[in-house]
Order: C-alpha cells, then structure tokens, then sequence
C-alpha cells in the first residue's frame, strides 16, 4: 500500500498560489481511483498469481516535474502490480525515487542507462517490483543485435532491457520494450515490425534453452489491431492476450504484453485476465459520465480548479499561462500522467499440484 503521510505536510501550497485544500483534494481523488482500482484489478485477483503491469509514462520527467497530486496517482495505480515496467522514464532520476518513495519500504526498482543513439530519445526504461511478492534473481541487461539484424544496420533505437525475477513457483524474465516511433508510411510501420520481431525472436530463442518464461512488454507503437505491426508481434511466436486500445483517444494499441508459451520452461505461462486501466474516470478526466459512487467531478470543476494552479506551475518556471487553457488542458494532464492507459496480465504461479501429480503412481 503506498505511503500517504506527506497529505499532512501539503496544506495550501503557496508555491502554487495558495492551492487551498490540497490535501483535501489529493485525499477525494485516491478514494476514487483506489475504488476504481479495486473494481478493474484487485477485487477479481486469485489467490497464488502474479499482475504483471507496463505503462509508458509520457516524459517521466523531462519537463516540469509533475505535481504533487499526480505522483500520488501514478503511485497508487503502480501499487496494484505486483511488478511494472516503466518507459520514456528520463535522464533526471528525481521522479523515479520520488514514486520509490510513495511506493513504500517494500519496493524497489532498478533503470537501464539512456538510449542516446538515434531514434532513442534520450529515455530510460525501469522496473518496480514489490519485494514481498516478486523476487529478483540477480539478472539484468540489455538486448544488443547483430548488425545485420535490422535493415538499417543499427541498434534497436530504444535498446531493450531485461531482469530476470521469480514469484512463487514461476521463473520469467521481463523485457521491457519502447520500439521506435516515427512515420506511418509503409516503411516507418516495417522499421517498427522489424523491431519487434528482432526482440521476440531473441526472447523465443531464449525460452529454448532456458527453464524459464520470457515476457515482452510496453510501448510496440501499434496503430491497429490488424496492421503489419500488430502481425509482427501476433507472428512472433510469442502468445499475445488482447488488449484495449491504450492512447487516450481510444483508437491505437500501443501497449502490449506477449509471453513465451513454448520452450524449455517446466512452468508454462497461465493466463488469468489481463486488461487496461482509464484513470481519468478518477483523476484529471475527462471522466466518462461514472457518477455512480466515489466522488467525480465533471471537466469544467477540473478545468476551473486546475487553472489557477497550472498558471501558478508555469510562473513558477518562467513560462507564460496558456493563452487558452480549456484547449490546452488534455495536453497539460497527459504531461501530469501521461497519453498512455497501463496494461496488465495477472498469470498464474501456483505449480504445486502439478509437480505433487509427478509423484502420484498410476492405479
């Protein structure tokens, strides 16, 4: 559960105008996103599995840096996996000890170093994981191709990293993976398939040889359900739940989780469920009209309670008010969480019936 102590420090920012009842306002927001988090993951979870989650944090941070309230947010939604791979985290890593911290004493995390060569955009990725359901097993790196790997004879833009951990009787590997983004003409979509086969094929390859699942996850930049990237990773060999569209204007899949089904791994990999989280029935908005229980407030209270306070941020930073902040506003929350719904799995880890049935002679 993550910490909520600082709700008692914050009273009226006067570094941002005054923010009367911060605290108040931070508290009514988690009380609607814990329930709304209840209802989509934690109330349907089984006992002995494992909810794996991935969300591209838009510029994690590369601008500003985030509110207060929004790191709680981005908190608590994390906390509901058990494990969650992070991209487009950035060089400064404020943000990322920052959520550590509200996370609680049980996590923990770990970050690859920048991609700083082309297509890369200077980002990281990271991994959190809770000590109390996931353990590490001490492996971690990079996926580095061969040159003639990709047409282009370059690296993978965002070079793709991996840790190997284990919950329960399962034993996977995670790789988190941000593949390039670009043009939408023919050749940009290949780049983009070409990328993920080049991993999938690393990871399955892998799970050949290796007693353990690999899971690939995060940002494929996929617009369509039945575009050549989605074949790509459909293609893989590589098993691939569906998922929801995950941009906020409900209409690319860019985020994907797929794991390895064949292999040398005793333990195959078990579906349960998997899913998308909207956090702005909860937070920010615009909410979808879900006035059913909780405490929602309709897009013009956000819109008037945020303005004040966005112009307070930017003063702050030297930047002019939006000239017209009720058009600038999706833009400004989606830097405050991000243009990205997280996606999850929950699989199973409990083998014990199977490997006690190895010992049950036959009648």
């Amino acid at each position: 559960m993550p910490f909520y102590h600082d709700l008692k420090h914050y009273s009226d920012d006067p570094a941002l105008g005054g923010y009367p009842g911060k605290s108040d306002w931070i508290a009514r927001r988690l009380l609607t996103l814990r329930r709304d988090l209840h209802q989509a993951i934690t109330s349907g979870r089984r006992p002995n599995s494992l909810i794996v989650g991935s969300w591209n944090i838009r510029a994690f941070d590369g601008g500003i840096p985030r509110l207060d309230e929004s790191m709680h947010y981005i908190a608590e939604i994390v906390s509901r996996f058990d494990i969650c791979a992070i991209q487009e985290v950035r060089a400064d890593l404020t943000p990322v000890r920052r959520l550590n911290e509200l996370l609680g004493p049980n996590w923990d995390y770990f970050v690859n170093d920048t991609s700083d060569h082309e297509g890369g955009n200077h980002e990281r990725m990271a991994f959190f994981y809770d000590r109390n359901k996931v353990m590490f097993r001490n492996l971690i790196g990079e996926i580095v191709v061969e040159k003639t790997a990709l047409t282009t004879g370059n690296q993978i833009a965002r070079s793709p990293f991996f840790a190997a951990f284990q919950a329960g009787w399962f034993r996977f590997t995670l790789c988190s993976a941000h593949i390039i983004f670009g043009p939408t003409d023919a050749g940009g979509l290949a780049q983009r398939a070409e990328e993920i086969g080049v991993i999938a094929k690393a990871l399955t390859s892998r799970a050949k040889v290796e007693d353990q699942v690999y899971v690939l996850l995060g940002d494929m930049n996929i617009e369509s359900r039945d575009g050549v990237v989605m074949q790509a990773l459909k293609g893989s060999g590589l098993s691939v739940p569906e998922m929801p569209a995950t941009n906020l204007g409900g209409d690319k899949f860019y985020d994907q989780i797929a794991f390895t089904t064949k292999g040398k791994a005793e333990r195959k990999t078990r579906l349960i469920r998997s899913g998308a989280f909207d956090w702005r029935d909860a937070v920010y908005g615009p909410a979808r009209g879900l006035f059913d229980g909780g405490e929602r407030v309709s897009d013009a209270d956000n819109l008037a309670h945020y303005r004040p306070v966005c112009d307070a941020l930017r003063q702050r930073h030297r930047l002019a008010p939006y000239k017209d902040f009720a058009r600038s506003y999706k833009d400004w929350t989606s830097f405050e969480m991000s243009d990205h719904l997280p996606v999850w799995v929950e699989l199973e880890t409990d083998y014990s019936d199977d490997y006690l049935r190895r010992f049950v002679t036959a009648a």
